[in-house]
Formats: C-alpha cells, sequence, structure tokens
C-alpha cells in the first residue's frame, strides 16, 4: 500500500474572514485544516506513503475562477495597502508544526 508516493500540493478552503481590531478570526478555516490534516495523519499511520504536504495558500491572491472574492490564505492581504495581517489560522498552523502535533 505505501509504495506509491503521494504529495498533497493544495489544500484549502475559502472564508472571507475580515480582520477586526488587527486580528482575524478565522475558526472555519482552522476546522477544516485540523479535520484534513487529522484524516491524512490516520492516512500516514495506516501505512500510505505521504511525502509531502501543501496548505493553500500562505496569503490571500487573485484566483482564477474566483478573482479576488474569495480569501483563501493564512494571512489576510488588503488589496488596497497591501498590509498583512496574520490569521489565527496561521497561528494555530504555527503551532501545530512546531509541535508536530496531530489529533486523531
Amino acid at each position: 500500500m505505501g509504495d506509491i508516493p503521494i504529495f498533497i500540493t493544495e489544500n484549502g478552503s475559502c472564508y472571507n474572514d475580515e480582520p477586526e481590531n488587527g486580528r482575524v478570526k478565522d475558526v472555519g478555516r482552522i476546522n477544516y485544516l485540523q479535520q484534513h490534516l487529522t484524516a491524512l495523519s490516520r492516512a500516514i499511520s495506516s501505512g500510505v506513503n505521504i511525502k509531502g504536504y501543501i496548505t493553500w495558500s500562505l496569503m490571500d491572491n487573485y484566483e482564477w475562477a474566483e478573482g479576488y472574492t474569495m480569501r483563501f490564505g493564512i494571512v489576510h492581504v488588503n488589496y488596497r495597502t497591501l498590509e498583512r495581517t496574520k490569521k489565527d489560522s496561521y497561528y494555530w498552523y504555527k503551532q501545530m508544526i512546531d509541535n508536530n502535533w496531530f489529533e486523531n
């Protein structure tokens, strides 16, 4: 089962959460990532040869089907000023990586 290497190159969700008082509370994205990474951890534990995972996307950007109307990143980008605000999902994802933590 584990002989075919698998790379997940884009996995994410769109939520249009905006900054409030310097913070972007994107609980929906955190829940989405947690569910998908939990499933990924279970797949690895059962022998699936997962070689890489990339969340989609680091920063809000232009998306070919949605343009600038949907936000996919873990860093909010103000398209007018280009100011960047790390979303709560950014901090959650960083903590998960730092701790090598998956909830099974």
